[in-house]
């Protein structure tokens, strides 16, 4: 409650001073069928575990690396232990720890609550489990406004057109515009050896 009392308070804040952040948009949460997602994906969590390399995202200012960004979602029977890692803004690596769960009250979804940030819902919109994944977090608020975030990941640093073809029209199809999504940097210049230690507490 605390963390949707705080969105709201910078959604607010936001509209008053007339700078609407892209994240912050006016009218309702867009309809997903959660309910038909969740028995298609439940069976299967256990297989969306693994690792995952960011390749978009939409701005989300809570999210605090820029580029390099390698996900480890470790299955516990229930949900997920989550360990990212990447490069910030400034240049820096970091390592975010947290747990992917169901929701508490039985919500047909996911929730993501990483250090540093606050807990959100989570949809997996489209996945194959073994090569791509488009996530979509989004909150309601009383002032007629929203909030939300779309994610693109891949098993792989580089993603194959197909699989941005595939998170677009997913996006698309919810009424969300997938050119929202900005690309993270992967690749050349990225030490995933490094990261990966990171992860593993090894550094």
């Amino acid at each position: 409650m605390f963390s949707k009392i705080l969105l709201l308070v910078v959604a607010v804040a936001a509209v008053v001073a007339d700078e609407v952040p892209d994240f912050v948009i006016k009218g309702k949460c867009p309809a997903v069928d959660e309910q038909r997602l969740w028995q298609q994906q439940l069976p299967r969590h256990s297989s969306f575990g693994g690792v995952w390399y960011q390749q978009a995202i939409s701005t989300n200012p809570y999210q605090l690396l820029k580029k390099c960004v390698r996900i480890q979602y470790d299955y516990n029977g229930k949900g997920f232990d989550v360990k990212t890692a990447g490069i910030t803004p400034e240049g820096n690596q970091l390592k975010r720890k947290g747990v992917l769960t169901p929701m508490p009250l039985g919500d047909p979804h996911l929730m993501i609550n990483l250090e540093n940030s606050f807990p959100a819902p989570l949809v997996i919109l489209d996945t194959d489990y073994n090569n791509y994944a488009c996530m979509y977090s989004c909150m309601d608020y009383n002032y007629g406004y929203h909030s939300d975030f779309a994610f693109f990941f891949a098993r792989a640093p580089e993603a194959y057109d197909k699989y941005i073809a595939k998170c677009r029209a997913a996006f698309d199809s919810i009424g969300v515009d997938s050119n929202r999504l900005i690309k993270t940097e992967q690749g050349r210049g990225c030490d995933y050896e490094q990261l990966t230690k990171l992860i593993k507490d090894e550094l």
